[in-house]
């Protein structure tokens, strides 16, 4: 019988964290394979709540110009980052500069202010990119938050905005396939999500870790690039550059590297999938520390994060077949929208 490739990407403390070959799911004609690989997706989801993959059906040349276009935003004059500056957690659109945002599962304000203290606020700027609206063909979207976008300063920003919207729209199409592969894993009809995928309610996020003096992590040990934390949505596809940095709670409490493999996307659920699942599928704490090193000042870092959500729109509850009179549901139902934005109301 035909089986999924799966390998390990990252396996340490009793912890590991799968590589799959998206092939044998998006291109495969055989059914055995699919469902194998969509199987080892979702069982990868439900131990580590982690997977990397491979052959994703992005290109590696489409990936690297997009870092490209990142650092050239990045190296903008702070004058014009700030004029793009992000406003609200119901836009959640535009530029944050380093300093302003302290990422942490807590949403108590006295414990994040005591966080903030402790750790310092996270030594990165990011700016946000969330789709665009369409009015004639979602009717409400003449509410939506416009991006702020740098073509406003020069040719360089429009070009940035096209390849920006590009990337959006393609790693879309990635998160409805993995969805996909969810539904299957779950035994349930195959475009079981894909209504709740329409719109395309997701954020990408730039992120530029700046070169920071060594003696910053000397003086404060628990300073880190990004704080521990679990991300909100239904999943995230994050693109390393191959600085590393990125570490995975184990569940023996020890953070584990998840070190960079070149041509794949990091993949993790979120606390939406997690309470959507009924808890069958894990949300995994993480977070980006400083990898190290005897240089006098650590290098820049960037990474590319596409934050998967259901449309806004929608409400959300148990998912068919992850409760029964044994198990169950642990959650009421929940509006996306509102409650991604309470989420990102505790963070900056």
């Amino acid at each position: 019988m035909a089986s999924a490739i799966v390998n390990s990407a990252v396996s340490h403390d009793s912890f590991d964290i799968p590589l799959i070959d998206f092939s044998g799911f998006e291109l495969s004609a055989d059914t055995t394979v699919r469902e194998a690989t969509a199987q080892a997706i979702l069982s990868g989801f439900q131990r580590a709540g982690f997977i990397y993959l491979k052959n994703h059906g992005i290109s590696a040349s489409t990936v690297r110009d997009i870092f490209h276009e990142s650092a050239l935003f990045f190296s903008r004059p702070a004058t014009q980052k700030l004029a793009l500056g992000w406003t609200t957690p119901e836009a959640n659109r535009g530029y944050s500069q380093p300093g302003r945002e302290k990422t942490t599962d807590a949403q108590d304000p006295a414990e994040i202010a005591a966080i903030r203290e402790r750790e310092g606020a996270d030594l990165k700027e990011t700016f946000e990119i969330g789709r665009e609206a369409c009015p004639e063909r979602y009717g409400d979207d003449a509410d939506l938050p416009p991006n702020q976008w740098p073509d406003r300063f020069d040719a360089e920003g429009s070009v940035f905005r096209e390849k920006m919207l590009h990337f959006h729209a393609r790693v879309k199409e990635l998160h409805v396939q993995i969805m996909r592969a969810i539904a299957i894993g779950l035994k349930l009809d195959e475009t079981w999500f894909d209504s709740y995928c329409t719109r395309g309610d997701n954020t990408l996020r730039l992120l530029h870790y700046p070169e920071v003096k060594a003696e910053v992590f000397r003086d404060n040990e628990l300073a880190v690039r990004a704080g521990a934390h679990t991300d909100y949505g239904s999943i995230t596809c994050l693109f390393q550059d191959m600085a590393g940095g990125l570490q995975v709670l184990s569940p023996n409490s020890t953070f584990v590297n998840a070190t960079p493999i070149e041509g794949t996307v990091v993949v993790n659920a979120g606390d939406l999938l997690a309470r959507w699942s009924n808890d069958t599928i894990k949300s995994t704490k993480h977070r980006v520390v400083e990898p190290p090193t005897s240089a006098a000042i650590y290098p820049a870092r960037y990474s590319i994060a596409y934050f998967c959500n259901p449309d806004y729109n929608r409400f959300i509850d148990a998912i068919p077949g992850t409760y029964d009179e044994l198990r169950p549901k642990k959650y009421q139902i929940v509006n996306s929208g509102e409650y991604l934005a309470q989420r990102l109301a505790a963070t900056y």
